[in-house]
């Protein structure tokens, strides 16, 4: 009898501490092979479990956040989620920067029924085609990006197109988009040339070459990072640029911008983050609270990784709970603050609203900059419900 009444205390104890123990959430990303765009995303998480723990936690409990680094590689991800969930416990998965990583992670959370936040991968396929009732995305997609950039590019006089991008998931998602959308609103255009370099190895002179052999009015780009720089030096050293427009995709964000320098190509109409232009109240607050704990003013992934746990915090205290299907259930049509302004989660596809600023490149004393931008809010740049139901499986909707 004594041990049983043993067993029996132990049993309480154990399932006291699980609910006084902190609440985990797991956070897989690119660190080591994607750092400008990583570092700030994680300075910026860190600086929202920072505050909210300053505040005594959710629901009464410290947050504790448990990275890994996926490499970029899917099969390391998948690795890391597999530890996180089975072995630490965690309560939430997040996290995710290439697209094929993040489709990864969203099919683990499916098998797993686990909720995970894919924070950055941008290919519609992971609230559509390969949707599931247990992933989100914060970030606008590929869809939604391309829809704000077609806005601009159908005021241009070209009618003959050419495409550069990455050739996986995300520059494919990018270019059907950017084409379908196009086409849509300027039926007389015509893509004349498409160049899919593999990620990280651009050779930018033969992929221009080639793309120029076409005589295009205009250039539709989805390369980022070191590519992006390769492109652009080439392309400036054979005067293309700004000889040539180039609607560009992520291109007027400071990670990018920092590196390009001096060699920033202006004119190009980007979707990015002038970060020094922005007057409103959320954000700026969240700046200056950056500066203060980094010394360094933010950069997108500084916005996206604090963004992500914002939507997180938000969801466990509306849920008051961290069991995932009341996530789940919270999570669809969660309102959350961000340092771009209030966004939600549409019900219908997990996509959040959080929108980008669209704009032209230029130069400032010798550095690159957006200007004539606007903030295009995400939620004007959605697809029709038919659109999504015609694409998103039926059971990742109940």
């Amino acid at each position: 009898m004594k041990q049983l009444i043993t067993g029996f205390l132990t049993l309480l104890m154990a399932g006291a501490y699980a609910q006084s123990g902190p609440i985990k959430i797991g956070e897989i990303n690119s660190y080591s092979s994607m750092p400008q765009f990583t570092t700030p995303y994680r300075q910026g998480w860190q600086l929202a479990v920072e505050e909210i723990n300053a505040t005594g936690g959710l629901l009464g409990r410290k947050v504790e956040v448990i990275a890994r680094d996926d490499a970029g590689k899917p099969e390391e991800a998948l690795r890391h989620a597999v530890e996180l969930t089975s072995n630490e416990k965690v309560d939430v998965l997040a996290g995710g920067f290439l697209s094929n990583v993040g489709l990864a992670l969203a099919d683990h959370a499916a098998k797993n029924k686990r909720l995970f936040v894919a924070s950055e991968p941008l290919t519609d396929a992971i609230v559509w085609e390969k949707g599931n009732r247990y992933t989100f995305r914060l970030r606008p997609s590929t869809y939604m990006q391309a829809a704000m950039l077609v806005e601009e590019a159908a005021k241009l006089p070209a009618k003959r197109w050419a495409t550069i991008a990455p050739n996986y998931e995300y520059g494919q998602s990018a270019v059907a988009s950017f084409m379908g959308l196009l086409k849509a609103k300027r039926p007389d255009v015509e893509f004349v040339a498409e160049q899919w370099p593999a990620l990280g190895k651009l050779e930018a002179g033969t992929t221009l070459q080639a793309i120029m052999q076409a005589k295009p009015d205009a250039i539709f780009n989805v390369t980022f990072g070191a590519d992006l720089a390769k492109l652009v030096r080439e392309g400036n050293q054979r005067n293309v640029f700004p000889k040539t427009p180039v609607v560009s995709m992520l291109s007027g964000e400071p990670e990018y911008l920092d590196v390009l320098k001096d060699e920033t190509p202006r004119g190009w109409i980007v979707t990015g983050y002038p970060w020094d232009q922005i007057d409103t109240r959320e954000h700026a607050a969240f700046a200056a609270n950056y500066y203060k704990k980094f010394n360094e003013n933010p950069k997108v992934g500084s916005v996206v990784g604090y963004a992500t746990m914002q939507a997180i915090f938000a969801a466990i205290n509306k849920a008051k709970s961290t069991d995932n299907e009341k996530l789940v259930a919270a999570m669809r049509g969660l309102k959350f603050s961000t340092p771009f302004g209030p966004a939600e989660f549409r019900a219908l596809d997990q996509q959040s609203t959080m929108g980008a600023f669209v704009g032209k490149l230029d130069l400032r004393g010798g550095k690159g900059t957006m200007v004539q931008w606007r903030y295009a809010d995400g939620k004007a740049y959605m697809p029709r419900d038919d659109y999504v139901t015609a694409r998103r499986p039926a059971a990742a909707m109940k």
